[in-house]
């Protein structure tokens, strides 16, 4: 049965929600002609109406229970964040055949899939477009464009917090705390930016990235999660050395073990060459890589936040959802029929960039190698930098001289790695591990980096 009128709750009246609500209104006439009929705000759910003036005084409630629950609700907007209430606000809406559009990709993350049975069992509609990649159309291609093909891997630049400030790193060869101030200056970083630099944000987009690519439940704590504090101008400059840039990759493959098929998924800084077009996406933008079988390589590209940006994918989602209550339909289904496993992160494979910071004396470079080789991690190159030059090295007057080596590895698994980076620290030649970053070649085939040797 169509309706006539498409009513909408909608809860949260942020930075995303008051560009919602100024779109519903200027494109009200546009809207109504793409959906069948008319779209209109029922009721908008804030926390302190007072600081929104801006908005109707008949429509602002702080009780979204309430809004949620009236009977003439058709699709609920959800952009308060955060996992409570939010999901028994969505649950409650999903049982009750309210259609859902939410961004909130913590939640979704964490109870995608009780959100997405209650939409399955009560036939009402779950587009979530708005949590992953801002205004990029991405979830969309992957659920219904690539829905034919077998998709392999997806892997990118998810956050623009952490890209902004890699990129100012490389650019001016600031340190990380510098770069962090400036980008919470020109609005970039939030006051608490532990979601962003720490990694969470992208591993809850991870986790919606790979359940959709792979068929698969996989919640955030499955997402292997490393953040950004401690990458250092020297890293940024050695990965310049090597023809590299560093930048917080999110990547999910469907990886070929011993054991069969399994879902790889992990966030963490990686250097990668700066031939791949990864490595020129600069500031706040997002950049994704899909490839699949038959399609091959597809890249995603555009801004990954902001207010009217975040709010054209809502509109999107919305006018999906609405049309669907007008003729009658339903949108597509999240579908989790795979049930692959989860690939340890112990078992992934790739390369390593390592500095080592030794006493510059006869016999650490042996001592070092022969630390790598007993953990099967083969060296592609090494260098020394520092130290002292001459047949008297190692012999001054006031000791050991400093120097730092400079280990690139090839591929190995991230268990020997770590094993190798903890023998390491027990050398009496050697004075600790100053940084280890991986080196991802995105180029090769996802099933020859997680496959048995």
């Amino acid at each position: 049965m169509g309706k006539d009128v498409v009513k909408v709750a909608l809860l949260g009246c942020g930075v995303v929600g008051s560009q919602v609500v100024r779109l519903l209104d200027e494109q009200a006439d546009e809207l109504a002609a793409r959906v069948g009929a008319p779209v209109e705000l029922a009721g908008i759910a804030v926390r302190r109406p007072q600081r929104h003036p801006e908005l109707p005084a008949d429509l602002v409630t702080t009780d979204p229970a309430q809004l949620v629950a009236r009977p003439d609700v058709d699709v609920v907007v959800e952009l308060m964040g955060g996992i409570e209430p939010a999901r028994d606000l969505l649950l409650d809406a999903l049982k009750n055949g309210r259609s859902v559009v939410s961004a909130n990709k913590a939640l979704l993350a964490e109870e995608g899939e009780a959100l997405a049975t209650a939409a399955r069992e009560s036939g009402a509609d779950l587009y979530y477009e708005a949590s992953v990649a801002g205004a990029i159309p991405l979830l969309r291609p992957i659920q219904q464009s690539l829905a034919g093909d077998r998709i392999r891997r997806v892997a990118g630049i998810v956050n623009g917090t952490t890209n902004f400030i890699l990129s100012a790193m490389e650019s001016t060869g600031a340190g990380y705390a510098d770069a962090l101030e400036e980008a919470g200056r020109l609005g970039y970083a939030e006051a608490d930016p532990t979601a962003d630099v720490d990694g969470y944000d992208a591993a809850s987009k991870a986790a919606i990235l790979a359940s959709l690519a792979f068929h698969t439940r996989v919640t955030a704590a499955d997402v292997h999660r490393e953040g950004i504090r401690d990458v250092t101008a020297t890293d940024i400059a050695s990965a310049r050395a090597l023809g590299c840039s560093v930048k917080l990759l999110a990547i999910c493959e469907q990886v070929d073990t011993a054991a069969g098929p399994a879902v790889s998924a992990r966030v963490y800084p990686a250097m990668i060459p700066r031939s791949h077009p990864l490595a020129s996406v600069s500031g706040a933008f997002n950049a994704v890589f899909v490839e699949a079988d038959a399609a091959g390589p597809l890249m995603f590209y555009g801004q990954g936040a902001g207010g009217p940006q975040t709010a054209s994918a809502v509109l999107g989602d919305l006018v999906a959802a609405a049309r669907n209550k007008v003729i009658g339909g339903r949108g597509p289904r999240d579908t989790a029929y795979a049930h692959l496993p989860i690939q340890p992160m112990g078992d992934v494979r790739t390369r390593y960039h390592v500095n080592v910071d030794v006493h510059d004396r006869a016999g650490v470079l042996a001592a070092v190698a022969s630390v790598f080789a007993e953990h099967e991690v083969s060296i592609a190159t090494v260098k020394q930098e520092g130290g002292k030059d001459g047949d008297d090295r190692g012999h001054g007057d006031d000791g050991p001289t400093p120097a730092t080596l400079v280990v690139v590895t090839h591929e190995a698994s991230d268990a020997a790695l770590r094993a190798t980076v903890e023998a390491l620290s027990g050398l009496e030649s050697v004075r600790g591990v100053a940084s280890v970053l991986r080196v991802e070649d995105l180029g090769r085939p996802a099933s020859a980096l997680g496959g048995a040797q």
